[in-house]
């Protein structure tokens, strides 16, 4: 003969089915912060019972380990940036000089297809000052530099003279 829920406890609704989850040994279970009934606390792939074993959450669905290892690296591989029509994981989508990761940020690439941050895009490719030999970089806050051409040879502006040595 079945007990009587009417001398059982009632716990509250259960996450996952929304009926009414009552006391007694192995009826029901909490997981981050949720009741649900035992049977009803599965893995959202294979259905295996997870209830007080190993399980693991992502964007809201419950797994089991062997299933969420399967997807989280699923979800790691279709992770791809796309920059020059060249695909990049997000992780290795990195400045050549300063290793920085670039993405979500600006990004310059040069003439062989190296991806840089801005700022060391235009240090390393950035024109010499014929005077001063310094490269010639953009003022802060500005996205171009400045720069005075004579005779086939790049100056600051500061740097040039108007002079002309023929020599």
């Amino acid at each position: 003969m079945e007990p009587s829920y009417s001398t059982t406890l009632y716990f509250g609704s259960c996450t996952r089915c929304s009926k009414a989850v009552h006391g007694g040994a192995g009826r029901g279970c909490r997981a981050m912060g949720c009741l649900y009934h035992n049977t009803c606390f599965t893995c959202s792939v294979c259905d295996k019972n997870l209830s007080g074993k190993t399980f693991y959450i992502l964007s809201g669905l419950i797994y089991c380990e062997e299933d969420f290892l399967r997807v989280s690296s699923l979800r790691v591989f279709l992770q791809v940036l796309q920059a020059r029509g060249k695909p990049y994981h997000p992780s290795c989508f990195r400045c050549v000089v300063c290793r920085r990761s670039l993405e979500g940020q600006p990004f310059a690439v040069d003439s062989d297809s190296r991806v840089y941050c801005v700022s060391d895009f235009h240090r390393v490719q950035a024109h010499r000052c014929a005077a001063c030999k310094m490269p010639i970089l953009p003022t802060e806050g500005s996205a171009e530099a400045i720069r005075v051409v004579s005779l086939n040879r790049n100056y600051h502006v500061e740097c040039y003279n108007g002079e002309v040595n023929l020599t």
